[in-house]
């Protein structure tokens, strides 16, 4: 993979940013993944927190396409607080808004006295796999700039597959990947590991995402458990729940719109 970009973003100060060929959509190349936008403004909000204060959950509002052109990101702190603040963070091309994120930050405290629910570990983390290849995505920059290594559903339209991913690349050029980047920038994937139909036939779109953290990972892989499950009425909701080696994260939502092509 030596022919990937040194990160998803190159930053150009003032909150200003150039896509890189990393944060290529599999729908366009003119077009970006959710999943690097969704992890830059949640990186643009942390920036904004107060110390001690951690991101436990984040909505991201996709307005349409978004172009993988120069952007500039805003931040407004909408409920601050001491122990639970909410901000917001807009993405905006071409001056115009192409997405927009709400995030809660919830302040840190003490280890409480239970753990709550047992959780079911994720797969072992197999030996390596040669690159997820389909036909319809060849060559794809956001599809490239992760490794996927399947543990349920390779290759199937079943609705249910399971992947642990490794981010390759950092998130913006010249800083160290965090948990937080590692998380989101494979979040917006729910829908596309686990597809109910074939992409060739069906579009399958996430207008909006939200994801839950119980906790940061820890190392580079994070795992997805990902369902999707369609209505009779042409909508659907895939759902995952993340993992790495140690236990459990937290959990994606995204509603969908199925159409056929």
């Amino acid at each position: 993979m030596s022919d990937l970009p040194e990160a998803f973003y190159l930053p150009l100060g003032d909150g200003c940013y150039e896509p890189t060929r990393a944060t290529e959509s599999p729908w366009s190349p003119d077009a970006q993944h959710g999943g690097p936008p969704t992890a830059l403004l949640a990186h643009e909000l942390d920036a904004t927190a107060a110390p001690g204060m951690r991101l436990a959950r984040i909505s991201v509002d996709f307005l349409g396409p978004i172009p993988r052109r120069r952007l500039r990101i805003e931040v407004s702190t909408l409920r601050p607080g001491r122990q639970i603040a909410l901000a917001e963070a807009t993405m905006i091309v071409d001056d115009r808004p192409a997405v927009i994120a709400r995030a809660w930050h919830i302040a840190t405290g003490p280890t409480p006295p239970a753990a709550g629910a047992p959780f079911d570990p994720p797969p072992p983390l197999p030996e390596a796999q040669e690159d997820w290849h389909d036909p319809d995505l060849d060559g794809w920059g956001y599809g490239q700039a992760i490794e996927w290594r399947h543990t349920h559903g390779l290759g199937e339209t079943s609705g249910h597959a399971e992947v642990w991913t490794r981010v390759r690349i950092p998130l913006i050029a010249g800083e160290k990947p965090t948990g937080l980047a590692r998380a989101l920038i494979v979040a917006d994937s729910a829908n596309g590991i686990s597809l109910a139909l074939p992409m060739r036939q069906w579009l399958s779109i996430p207008p909006t995402m939200t994801a839950t953290l119980g906790r940061l990972p820890e190392g580079e892989w994070v795992h997805m458990a990902a369902r999707t499950r369609l209505s009779d009425d042409g909508l659907g909701v895939a759902h995952a729940t993340m993992s790495d080696l140690t236990g459990y994260l937290g959990e994606v939502t995204q509603p969908l719109l199925v159409r056929e092509r």
